[in-house]
């Protein structure tokens, strides 16, 4: 019996063992991965003091309630000014009016500057348009002002496999265009206002910010990209340039000193991209702590990302297929 009792004993005594090392494993994983979120963007641990802001825009544009909180929330703070950095080929017209509203609320409170790094077309360039002052670099892409909808019409191919979509509707233009019917000239005629009535604000955004006369922001307004080259005479940017230059015109134009430093600042709510949980989850799982790495992989799991979906009016560029 005693010698039962001892190897209880030292089972207890080798887990408890195991269970600390365990644990200072797991603390040393966090601060590795703390480590690693400062060297990415000190700004956030760092004392408050005189900066510029650091912000990018990038990826498709939609609806993001958080992003405009995120803004208001730059607005109150004690940054000197705002350097936009954008590369997006647009997204949908509501999410990038939205986006350009939080923007100029932002730039009523902050001297803002807009940097195009590689692109901004369709409702990128609406986001652009809220800054007074657009710089972009001499092979950067811009413009595309125009409105888009798009629409699969699946008739032929449902012929062809012997399916036929019925449905009731209260009028002929519900839930027109559906794809499984050929469209009706009254259901085109219907998109079609929508679209040019975007369309016609889009232009008016344009020449109101940009001080374009009417033929000015018609011959910018086909649909085309341009270089940052071409988009400074047709008045579409400022000047060409990167973010030194951002910082220089801040300085002369706005009284904003050069050697204030930039840093970076998330438009994403703090705990919204979550992709450092799976990391902190494999490092408990790592050292045997499975519960925790299974509850961290759930809440921070597929969960967090969004999914991307489109609906709606589009301001969005790509480049053209090949034919």
């Amino acid at each position: 019996m005693s010698l039962d009792a001892d190897a209880i004993v030292d089972r207890r005594r080798m887990r408890r063992k195991l269970t600390f090392w365990r644990v200072t494993a797991a603390v040393v994983v966090l601060l590795a991965i703390a480590g690693a979120v400062f060297a990415v963007n000190p700004g956030r641990f760092s004392r408050p003091g005189d900066y510029i802001a650091r912000i990018r825009i990038q990826g498709l544009i939609r609806d993001n309630q958080e992003r405009v909180e995120a803004l208001n929330r730059l607005g109150r703070s004690r940054a000197k000014a705002v350097i936009v950095h954008i590369d997006s080929p647009g997204g949908t017209t509501a999410g990038s009016q939205q986006l350009y509203d939080a923007l100029r609320e932002l730039q009523a409170k902050k001297p803002m500057v807009v940097v195009v790094d590689g692109l901004a077309a369709s409702g990128a360039y609406i986001a652009a348009l809220s800054a007074d002052h657009i710089i972009a670099e001499d092979t950067s892409l811009v413009g595309s002002i125009g409105v888009l909808f798009q629409f699969p019409n699946f008739t032929d191919a449902l012929k062809t496999i012997g399916v036929k979509v019925e449905s009731i509707k209260s009028s002929p233009l519900k839930a027109a265009p559906n794809g499984f019917e050929p469209t009706s000239p009254e259901a085109k005629a219907a998109i079609e206002a929508i679209v040019l009535d975007s369309y016609a604000w889009f232009k008016n955004l344009v020449q109101s910010r940009r001080n374009m006369t009417d033929g000015q922001v018609s011959a910018v307004s086909d649909g085309r990209v341009f270089t940052g080259r071409q988009a400074v005479p047709l008045k579409l940017i400022d000047g060409i340039g990167n973010e030194r230059t951002a910082v220089t015109w801040l300085e002369q134009a706005k009284k904003v000193p050069a050697n204030t430093p930039v840093r970076n600042i998330s438009l994403s709510p703090r705990f919204g991209e979550l992709s450092f949980l799976h990391v902190a989850a494999w490092g408990f799982n790592a050292v045997g702590l499975t519960a925790v790495s299974r509850w961290m992989q759930e809440w921070g799991g597929d969960a967090a990302f969004e999914r991307l979906n489109l609906d709606g009016l589009l301001a969005l560029w790509h480049p053209p297929s090949s034919q």
